[in-house]
């Protein structure tokens, strides 16, 4: 059977003597599926109108619903190529599609990435969707990202937080961000990357390969969780084959892109355009969700 969904929660500290937060009231591995919402308005690939990009959402959201995890992400995926300054146009549609996800999901811990590096956007977002997290880019250290370059932004993102009273929503941040070069930062270890970050008060971490798809390296894991206090999240590259290694993160972050768990067709993904529209499969998506509920029921204090 699918684990049951729970409710979302603020990561609080450990009981003494278990040196690890909670987050979505676990201990370990909670599942967040990623909805990947179809080219918003205005976007060079856009393509459906608005009433169907929100139904085409909610349905992905009720697949991850019904095949058990403990959250979503709602993210725009498909607006290649992506602006480091997205215009007022995607936060409204962004708030409208999450504050629908919101509704069909009343009871699953939910966040939203609004890319690229939209992180006060996504702020926005949230507070006006009910939402209870965000994933962001670019939170500690600048680097230079196929898109331009990202700018570090905790300090102006949390006074943001602050000043439009949104302090009950979770920064998630990415570090050594897929999809970008580090070399200004080269001397900064992945453990160091995350201190910092820790320190400028981030509430999470995310853990990523070098793109989409790519597994996360399971020394980095390591190396970051006796790093930091706060939890640590696998945003990428998670399988049935890999994720014995990565049972021991805070999350598993999947997603609905090849070679993920919750592959479509490969004709639809090997294409001279790139990447397609992609939807969830829902037999796939419940089978992994299932398997991965199986693997972790083997630790305890789940």
């Amino acid at each position: 059977m699918p684990c049951p969904a729970r409710p979302a929660s603020r990561s609080v500290p450990s009981p003494p003597g278990m040196g690890r937060p909670r987050l979505f009231g676990r201990l370990r591995a909670a599942v967040l599926g990623v909805v990947h919402v179809a080219a918003l308005p205005g976007t060079p690939r856009s393509s459906l109108p608005l009433t169907q990009i929100i139904d085409q959402a909610c349905q992905e959201a009720e697949i991850y619903k019904d095949a058990g995890v403990d959250g979503l992400i709602v993210e725009n995926m498909h607006d290649r190529p992506y602006t480091v300054c997205p215009g007022p146009e995607v936060t409204a549609v962004m708030t409208a599609i999450s504050a629908a996800v919101r509704r069909s999901c009343p009871h699953l811990a939910l966040g939203v990435q609004v890319l690229s590096a939209a992180n006060q956007q996504a702020i926005a977002v949230a507070l006006a969707a009910g939402l209870d997290f965000i994933r962001a880019e670019g939170f500690v250290f600048s680097h230079v990202a196929d898109e331009g370059i990202i700018n570090a932004c905790a300090g102006n993102l949390l006074r943001y937080r602050k000043q439009v009273g949104a302090e009950n929503i979770q920064i998630f941040a990415d570090i050594k961000k897929k999809h970008s070069a580090h070399a200004l930062t080269a001397d900064v270890g992945v453990a160091e990357t995350a201190a910092a970050a820790e320190l400028f008060l981030a509430d999470g971490l995310v853990l990523t390969g070098k793109a989409t798809g790519l597994p996360t390296d399971p020394g980095e894991l390591k190396e970051v969780q006796h790093a930091v206090k706060i939890p640590v999240l696998i945003g990428s590259g998670v399988t049935m084959e890999n994720v014995k290694n990565y049972m021991d993160a805070n999350a598993l972050i999947i997603v609905n892109l090849s070679p993920s768990p919750l592959a479509c067709h490969i004709g639809r993904i090997q294409t001279q355009e790139g990447l397609r529209e992609l939807f969830c499969v829902p037999r796939r998506t419940g089978s992994f969700v299932q398997q991965l509920c199986g693997c972790r029921a083997l630790f305890q204090h789940l």
